[in-house]
Formats: C-alpha cells, sequence, structure tokens
C-alpha cells in the first residue's frame, strides 16, 4: 500500500534464559502472593524458589547474552533523567532492549524479590520467629512489590503503545523489531 511504512525486522532480543527466568519469578511471585494469607510451607518453598530466580538472573545480568547484562540496560541517574525528560516530551530514542525507565524498574523489582524472600525467610528463623515488625516489614515488601508490578505492566502497556509493538509478545518470542534508525537495525 503506498504511503505505508515498510514492516521492521524482528531482531533476536532476549535470550531462552532470560524469558524463562521472566515467566519463572512471575509465577513464583503470583503464587507466593496467592498461598501468602495462610501460614503454608508451599508459601515458603515458593519464596525460595523466587529468591534463587532472582539470584539467577542477577548471575545472568553480568555473564549472559548482550542484552540481558545490566550494563546494556541500566544507566546513570544523568542519563536515565534524561531519557524521562524525553519520553514525557515524546522524543525519547528507541532501545532495542531496556530502557533507562525500564532498567532501573528490573533492578527495583529484582530488589524487592530479594528483600521479600529475605525477610520471610529471617520470619521462619527461631531468632526472627513471631517479631511484629518483621512480619510487618514483609507485608510492607510484598505490597511494594505489587506496587512494582502494577507499574512494570503498565510501563509495557505504554511502550508497547509508543513503539506500535507487542513488548509482552517480544518477551516471550525473545524478538523485537528494531526502530529503522536504532544502530541495531543499520547492522543488518
Amino acid at each position: 500500500m503506498p504511503g505505508t511504512a515498510p514492516r521492521r525486522a524482528a531482531i533476536p532480543v532476549w535470550d531462552p534464559l532470560v524469558r524463562v527466568l521472566h515467566v519463572s519469578l512471575a509465577a513464583s511471585v503470583i503464587a507466593a502472593w496467592v498461598t501468602g494469607h495462610w501460614f503454608h510451607p508451599l508459601h515458603h518453598a515458593l519464596g525460595y524458589i523466587a529468591a534463587a530466580i532472582v539470584a539467577a538472573r542477577a548471575l545472568w545480568g553480568f555473564a549472559g547474552s548482550p542484552h540481558a547484562r545490566f550494563a546494556a540496560f541500566v544507566r546513570g541517574p544523568a542519563a536515565t533523567w534524561r531519557y524521562a525528560r524525553l519520553l514525557i516530551g515524546g522524543r525519547e530514542p528507541h532501545h532495542l532492549g531496556h530502557n533507562p525507565l525500564g532498567g532501573w524498574m528490573i533492578v527495583a523489582l529484582l530488589g524487592t524479590v530479594a528483600l521479600t524472600s529475605f525477610t520471610g525467610f529471617l520470619y521462619t528463623t527461631d531468632l526472627f520467629w513471631g517479631y511484629g515488625w518483621l512480619e510487618a516489614t514483609h507485608a510492607a515488601l510484598a505490597w511494594l512489590l505489587a506496587t512494582l508490578v502494577a507499574g512494570h505492566l503498565l510501563g509495557v502497556v505504554v511502550m508497547s503503545l509508543r513503539e506500535q509493538q507487542n513488548l509482552a509478545l517480544a518477551m516471550v518470542t525473545g524478538k523485537k523489531r528494531a526502530d529503522r534508525a536504532s544502530p541495531e537495525a543499520r547492522q543488518r
């Protein structure tokens, strides 16, 4: 059709391990949330599973594929603030992997899951069993995590609309369409 922009090529971005860890972490957090209102061994096991997934993702963030590495998407405060201002103005640059705000969301999610798992573990020990402040901290972290997940999902929807592509599907397939102006698209 005349005047229609050509389809951008799909480029591999997220490797299979990133995708499996992403889905596994989401499933374990949801299941831990559902089982968290009862004293249940399954809840504890899910907390340990979530902690192990976070540890694996953290290791992969240093030793993994190029787009999995934290260095590829975690930017300093100045670069992140500049990106946020450009995003608000509708002039943000395209990122094949996570953008700077998304990068910090990943760090916040992983850190919050780790802290929630750790406080849950502490609560099962003889030393910390029954302390109200620890139970309250664990619950507050769980609510913070739920808030961050909601923010993450909102960010995925907003950026999917802005980039005119399904970013949730991209996480499943591992491929994302590159913007014609992005360095990744020019390399192909």
